[in-house]
């Protein structure tokens, strides 16, 4: 083999080494390159989820409402954020969460603004919400109360009208359907065909939530299960007796509006089971305001003469049906009377004390001392 002179390989020596240097210079370059765009991307990263944990808006104080339902992932919840415009990206939310070992969120409802942070956010999460929405109003419906005075009421917490409360509680399809619902409750009332309104009587006074999603038949019928409920006590006790479900809670309805306290109140539904024996009117000043369709203070001798089923100083027996919504303290004391052989009654209007008398010459006497 020939041998190359020694200056030619000098020469090839230095070109390797010169070659060597150049690739291990690119490979630096690279090494360098690849390192600055990694601290880059770092950087960038950095600042991006920097600024997604800050607050969207801060100067946009205004509150949102959100519901975290039972069971909601953080991926669930993350969402949610995104979609109220709470937070600037879900997978950053959702990714922090997760970093931070974040105990579990606690359903219910949270009052949140875009100038929280995330962290405050979480903090809301953590401490707890409301089982009940703000945007949800309470409904008072109070003893004695008639479904027009409901009806009113109901239209100033909704978006319903009063007409169109009263026109559902009369909507004959509707009440069908709640009689088949709660047949111990209405059962009976299908036999009274001339109430005025098919539900006057069966709206429990109580206070009931309203949110924007309910209806107005969701409204009624929890107001007739409310009913219901109330009654499912008495029921065994009202088969024992004379007077069905529909009549009992006709006369609490009138218990209800002529005493105030228990004991009043059972004594003067002895009196009202004395007259129904004996084949008297009641007479009653509850049921002439309900036939005149107006509340009055004081009712005029023209007033006692209006001819309607419901003027009991017209008509024998209880009327059509209830003349109001009665309490469960007036139903009570309808079921469960006194036993006495009243058969007259009258209210002092300043102290609101009642006097009973067993004969009409007693009563006059009564009348004569505290009321005229």
């Amino acid at each position: 083999m020939d041998k190359l002179p020694m200056n030619q390989k000098i020469s090839n020596r230095k070109k390797r080494e010169k070659e060597k240097s150049i690739v291990s210079k690119i490979v630096t370059r690279f090494i360098l390159f690849g390192l600055l765009l990694i601290l880059i991307v770092v950087i960038i990263g950095s600042m991006f989820v920097s600024n997604a944990l800050k607050p969207v808006d801060p100067n946009q104080t205004d509150t949102v409402e959100v519901q975290i339902p039972t069971g909601a992932s953080v991926s669930q919840i993350s969402q949610i954020l995104k979609d109220g415009d709470l937070v600037h990206n879900a997978s950053v939310f959702k990714y922090y969460v997760k970093m931070k070992n974040v105990p579990g969120f606690k359903a219910g409802y949270y009052q949140l603004s875009p100038s929280m942070s995330v962290d405050e956010i979480i903090t809301s999460f953590i401490d707890g919400g409301t089982d009940q929405s703000s945007a949800a109003k309470k409904l008072l419906v109070r003893e004695g109360e008639q479904i027009v005075d409901i009806a009113n009421e109901v239209s100033k917490v909704t978006d319903y009208t009063a007409e169109e409360f009263l026109a559902k509680v009369n909507d004959q399809d509707f009440y069908q359907l709640l009689v088949k619902e709660f047949p111990q409750l209405l059962g009976d009332s299908v036999k009274y065909p001339n109430v005025r309104y098919r539900l006057e009587g069966y709206l429990f006074p109580a206070t009931y939530d309203i949110d924007r999603d309910k209806t107005l038949q969701m409204i009624i019928t929890e107001m007739v299960q409310k009913t219901n409920q109330v009654m499912s006590k008495y029921y065994e006790k009202i088969a024992e007796g004379n007077l069905d479900v529909h009549q009992i809670l006709t006369l609490a309805s009138l218990v209800e509006k002529e005493g105030t306290d228990l004991d009043d109140r059972k004594k003067i539904a002895s009196v009202f089971y004395n007259r129904l024996n004996a084949d008297m009117m009641l007479q009653t000043d509850v049921a002439v305001s309900y036939a005149l369709e107006e509340h009055k203070e004081a009712l005029t001798y023209e007033d006692l003469e209006v001819d309607s089923p419901y003027n009991l100083y017209k008509y024998k027996g209880l009327g059509p049906g209830p003349f109001n919504n009665p309490g469960e303290q007036a139903i009570a004391a309808t079921i469960n009377p006194d036993n006495t052989d009243y058969y007259y009654f009258l209210a002092d209007i300043n102290t609101k004390k009642v006097y009973f008398a067993k004969t009409y010459e007693e009563h006059l006497e009564l009348k004569k001392q505290y009321i005229d």
